[in-house]
């Protein structure tokens, strides 16, 4: 079995593969200060009884990438192992201006949407920020548009503006508020709608073809109901990401 690892900046999402189906999930907060030896009890509680016979990660967070290493070392030694960074095969041409400022995870996402629904396509992740990440025709990341993302908005509106409040992220009755809780909600789950909905429309005009808008990320379901331009939702993208980058360096 596969243990795919994708480290967020907020949550880190965990997969077991038993070939190309994904047997298990599991999301947990990220947090860089974990040691090797915490890491490991970690992920042998996770993991129970599965037999793990390879390893494919990517990491957006530096600081926690680093004892992840030394995890897998330890708990994994002997078993294949690919970490997504420069160097790794992933067949993805990156055509932006310094192709080293892709984030694995941008990376991941263009290889499993082009795999999965072909090209162009615009994958939707929402996560820490929002991203939108464009695949064109062929298979390559041609760039894209990073964003704020919902929690580090309403985190921003709490700490700055006196009256206001963190709320559950839930839809509201209507988009016209009739509390602050409520008008919080829609400026949250339909402001953002409107957002990815805008984006998504003007990329589509520059590309000149209608490309497949697929969402992803923790507060992916969020926001899929509310959008009009959202065609797929695919959940575990990123971690078939890593799964295809697996069998490519494997």
């Amino acid at each position: 079995m596969l243990l795919a690892i994708d480290v967020g900046n907020t949550n880190t999402v965990v997969g077991v593969f038993d070939g190309d189906e994904l047997a298990d999930s599991w999301r947990v907060r990220t947090d860089p200060h974990s040691t090797a030896d915490e890491l490991v009890l970690l992920y042998r509680g996770l993991l129970g009884e599965h037999r793990i016979t390879g390893v494919s990660i990517c990491s957006t967070v530096p600081a926690a990438l680093r004892e992840l290493r030394r995890m897998v070392v330890r708990a994994f030694r002997d078993t294949p192992v690919v970490i997504v960074e420069p160097g790794t095969r992933t067949g993805v041409p990156i055509l932006i201006d310094n192709p080293k400022e892709a984030g694995a995870d941008r990376i991941m996402n263009t290889l499993a949407a082009h795999h999965l629904y072909g090209g162009p396509a615009i994958v939707v992740d929402f996560g820490t920020s929002t991203n939108l990440d464009v695949v064109s025709a062929r298979g390559e990341f041609i760039g894209g548009v990073l964003a704020p993302g919902i929690e580090i908005a309403l985190d921003a509106l709490a700490s700055r503006a006196a009256q206001l409040r963190k709320v559950e992220l839930a839809p509201p009755r209507s988009v016209i508020g009739k509390s602050t809780v409520e008008a919080l909600q829609s400026g949250m789950i339909f402001g953002v709608a409107g957002q990815v909905d805008g984006l998504v429309r003007r990329i589509r005009t520059e590309l000149g073809a209608h490309a497949t808008a697929i969402a992803t990320g923790g507060l992916a379901s969020l926001v899929i109901k509310e959008s009009e331009t959202l065609d797929r939702h695919e959940p575990h993208l990123t971690l078939i990401g890593l799964r295809l980058v697996f069998e490519k360096n494997i």
